[in-house]
């Protein structure tokens, strides 16, 4: 219970330093990147943190700014991966054991779950934030909730 009250605060004090990093006068991939920054090294569960947004008309997702261990997968094609599942379904998909997953990119041994949250612009998907956990089953409402808004913010910005 503590740990859930304490990652409300948390939330709550991290939208505030999102929206503020995002109405700064960096560039778009400075602004992203400090955001990935700000979450990964603020949520004890989130291990790898990135955008993917959908390369130009082609059924498929390029990766933008992250941070955490460097990954191969700069590519995703649509329905392949959780993120590529999410740039077709158009929901949020948690992950509680990436082991279970069928259809699963692993990216890093050490990853354990994930979560995946499509952004929307103007009513279109058109990307999604990713987060790698090392933790098994670490992702709860909240954190579907924290991420939406964070999404909110970043399409306000494209």
């Amino acid at each position: 219970m503590i740990l859930y009250y304490k990652l409300n605060i948390m939330f709550t004090i991290l939208q505030k330093e999102v929206s503020s990093i995002l109405s700064s006068e960096n560039s778009i991939d400075s602004k992203l990147l400090a955001v990935c920054s700000l979450l990964k090294e603020n949520i004890p569960h989130y291990n790898w943190v990135g955008f993917y947004f959908k390369n130009g008309d082609k059924r498929e997702l390029k990766l933008g700014p992250y941070v955490g261990t460097p990954t191969d997968h700069d590519i995703i094609p649509f329905g392949k991966g959780i993120c590529g599942q999410v740039a077709e379904s158009n929901e949020n998909f948690v992950v509680p054991d990436v082991q279970a997953q069928d259809n699963y990119i692993a990216c890093s041994i050490s990853v354990k779950s994930e979560i995946v949250v499509p952004l929307f612009k103007d009513g279109e998907n058109i990307g999604q934030i990713d987060i790698d956990s090392d933790t098994p089953d670490p992702f709860t409402a909240e954190d579907e909730r924290f991420l939406e808004f964070v999404n909110r913010e970043v399409a306000k910005i494209l």
